[in-house]
Order: structure tokens, then sequence, then C-alpha cells
């Protein structure tokens, strides 16, 4: 037992982008002290293990912590998102996430940091963790609440093996080794078709490899988002602005489920691989027309399912099998990035769980939880302030995320505080997309004004559509 326990108000496992921003919002409402308790040896959580060449896929704008901007604000002038607000590198958010703990957080002389730990607890009690350079054990005593940060859960490819097996002979790497390749291989398997398998398939045609050379495996067909459809600034509003309230206007016109992704694709709300596929996934993965253009130059794509094996000489699928060579290169981007979640509460008596409860918000909504952590003190009308939506997994997620998370735009407004705290977040979308507007613009007043009406539709609708989903 450890004689001299850690002090603590707060003692929030995890130091990713979610508890970071929760930290940040918590700091500057209340008078807290924090405990922090995380694995890696920096803050920033999964991007510390992240492949090299990633980026984000939402603009830097809507990213970080409230208090401090990440990027410069400009726009990229090269490559695959030309004409668009800049991506932060994988780099530049461990940067940003370092200096936010190291200029910001450890000199308020109200956090202490415990990097290169692991929490052993049962986060109800029992709060302890453990150094895995040490072995030292640590006993904490907290006076309010534990935050458990970790259900994210994301999962990257470099720390997890492939859930198939590899036989002996099978040349097969996670794309974090993409940039250490030193010769060129007679083909190229990429094995997954989220996130990271597109950004496989991107990095491999951006340097120069051959579609025809490349072999895509596919378990699922994803809707995506068009990246244009979401950017910050008054440059941006009538299509940002017009694409929210497409969607809107698509909830609520919608006469069946697939009406309704007929007409958001129609719009360009949703975009898809291949228009004579139906996609089996939503992801909230975004990207470009550019990019979609690069992808679509591959034509050796695999649907037989998820990879049961690799032997030397062919992939046995769920529905099939393909042939692969010892000079084939299989690139595992097969590691789910997004859990699937327990039945639980954002507040849960002592302890606060960090999920979502804006649509593919992770750091917004952790900051919102954090103000709503400070301010209130009956569970029943945080939680309902704070409903969590679903991780996006299939397509009727996106119809059930909006649900839940038009509901809580409603419940938001109710509250004054919250709502002026919201109109100030800088991480909040419509706070980045309306921030300059002036009450002279009277086109974009109007346009807003529509975008509120079709909102008040979709809500109506929603539980019509909710319905149909078997």
């Amino acid at each position: 037992m450890d004689e001299n326990p850690i002090e603590t108000d707060y003692l929030v496992i995890g130091a990713g982008a979610m508890a970071m921003a929760f930290v940040d919002t918590l700091l500057k409402e209340t008078n807290a002290r924090i405990v922090m308790v995380d694995r890696h040896e920096r803050a920033g959580g999964h991007w510390n293990d992240a492949y090299p060449f990633v980026r984000l896929h939402q603009p830097s704008a809507f990213y970080g912590v409230n208090s401090r901007e990440l990027g410069s604000g400009t726009k990229d002038t090269t490559a695959l998102n030309e004409g668009l607000y800049e991506l932060a590198s994988g780099a530049e958010v461990v940067s940003y996430f370092d200096q936010v703990m190291n200029q910001q957080f450890l000199p308020s002389g109200r956090v202490r940091f415990f990097p290169m730990c692991n929490y052993t607890g049962d986060r109800i009690d029992d709060h302890r963790f453990t150094s895995l350079v040490s072995g030292a054990d640590h006993q904490v005593r907290v006076s309010k609440k534990v935050v458990d940060a970790t259900h994210a859960r994301t999962a990257v490819p470099s720390t997890h093996p492939p859930r198939y097996r590899v036989e002996p002979g099978v040349q097969c790497v996670p794309l974090n080794d993409l940039p250490k390749i030193r010769h060129p291989y007679a083909s190229y398997v990429v094995v997954g078709s989220g996130k990271t398998g597109i950004d496989a398939c991107l990095w491999l045609l951006q340097n120069g490899v051959a579609p025809a050379t490349i072999c895509w495996i596919m378990p699922n067909d994803p809707w995506l988002i068009d990246r244009a459809n979401m950017q910050p600034g008054l440059d941006s509003f009538e299509r940002t602005i017009g694409g929210l309230t497409a969607q809107f206007e698509a909830i609520a016109a919608a006469d069946s489920i697939p009406d309704l992704f007929t007409r958001l694709e129609a719009t360009g709300q949703l975009l898809r691989l291949d228009t004579s596929v139906e996609p089996t996934a939503y992801r909230c993965a975004s990207v470009t027309q550019a990019e979609l253009r690069e992808l679509r130059r591959i034509d050796n794509i695999v649907r037989l399912g998820r990879v049961r094996v690799i032997e030397p000489t062919r992939i046995v699928l769920e529905q099939g099998s393909i042939a692969t060579g010892p000079n084939a290169l299989h690139i595992d981007c097969s590691a789910s990035a997004i859990p699937t979640l327990p039945d639980m509460k954002v507040f849960d008596g002592g302890k606060i769980n960090l999920w979502m409860v804006s649509s593919c918000q992770p750091v917004f909504s952790a900051a919102l939880i954090a103000y709503v952590e400070s301010h209130l003190v009956d569970q029943t009308q945080m939680n309902a302030l704070c409903t969590m939506v679903p991780p996006p997994h299939v397509p009727t997620d996106w119809i059930r995320i909006w649900a839940v998370y038009l509901g809580n735009q409603l419940r938001w407004g109710e509250h004054d505080g919250l709502a002026r705290w919201i109109k100030q977040s800088r991480l909040y979308f419509m706070t980045a997309v309306v921030r300059g507007l002036q009450e002279t613009d009277t086109e974009k007043l109007a346009q807003l004004h529509r975008l509120y009406v079709s909102r008040q539709q979709a809500v109506a609708s929603l539980p019509r559509l909710l319905g149909a989903i078997a």
C-alpha cells in the first residue's frame, strides 16, 4: 500500500485528444486539481503510434483544445487537399498536444502528468497506476471524479497484430512501415477499407505505384463525406451551410432509408467509391474529390469479406480466395479505430465516461462534457445534455447519430450558460463557420434561417426513419 497517496480532485485515465480537450476546459471553468495518467511518453494518445504520413481528415480549425489554435488557418495550395483548409500532420498534432501539456497544463500548477504509466485500479474506488519504466506503484485518492478517457480505444495497426493469420514466408507489414520500403514489389495488397486503408492506397499512388499493381481488399464499401462540405470560415459559408441544409431536407423528404441515401448522394453530401456497389459501412471518414478520383484508379478491388489467413500463394477470405505471391507486400490496415460501446452514460456517479455527444466531433464533445461537469450538479440533467451518440459503423448509424445529436442540440439551446459557451467554442463546427458574420449580410442570414427551418423539419421526420431501421 502506498503510504503517501496522490491527492487530486479529478483523475483522468488517458492523455489522448479527448482527455486533453476535457482538461483544458476543466482548467478554465474550475479551480480543480487534476492528475493525468497515460501509457505513452507524451500526451496525444494514439497519435504517438500513428503512421508517419497520417493527417487529420478534418480541418485543423476543428481539432485540439479550446484554448489554443491548431495550425495557421491557411488553405493548402498543393496535393490532394488543394483549395481546402489545412489538415495537420500527425507530427504536428503530437507536437501541439505536447505544447499544450508543457506550456499550459503543467505551468498552471493544477495538473500533474504521469506518462509511461498503466492504470491498474477498478475505476470506481480503488485508483492506482504503475510505472512502465520503474515499476513503481502509486495510489490516487480522488475527491471528486475519475474520468475514463479510454473508451475510444483507437486502434493503430502498428500496435495491434492482424486479426487474421499470416503464415511464414508472407511479407505483411502495418502501414506505418510503408516509408521504410527500400525496393519495389511486384504487387501491393492493402487489407482494410477504413481511413487507414484509404490513406495507404493514396500514399502508394502518390509515390508512383502503378494502380494495376495494387490490390485493395475491401470487406465493406464505406459511405464517405466530401471534405469540401465541412470547411470553416465565411468563404466556405454557402457550401457548408448549404450542405447541412441539404442533409436536413433529405431527412425531411425521404420516404425510406434507401431514398434518404439516394438524396444524400444526389446532393453531394455522401460519396462512394463505386456507384454500382451499395455501401455497407459508415465511419465519418472524409475525402476530397481529388482523392476520390485517385482511389478510383484502382480497379482490383476484392469484395469477398474479411481476410481469414494469408498464405504464401493465396489469401483466404470469408467468401473465397485470391492468389498472392512471394514478391507481394501485404499492408495491414484492418485495425478498427471505432469501438463498439457498452451500455453506459457520460455521468455515472463518481465516474465520467468520455465519448462523443456531437456528430463526429470527439474533442468538442469532451470540452462540452467538461463545461457541463463544471456548472451543473443534477446528473439526470447533465446526461440529458450529454447523451452519447452511437459510434458510426453501418450506414444507418448516420441517421442514429443525427437523431441523438439534434436532440442534444435542442437541449443545449435551452441552457443559457451552455449556449453562450458553445457560441464561443472554437471547436464547435458552427462557431468556426459563422465567425465574422455581420448583421448586414442578409443573404447569409437568410441561408441560416433556411438551415434552422430544415433542422426543425428533420427533427420531426427522424422518428419515422428510425422506425424503418430493422
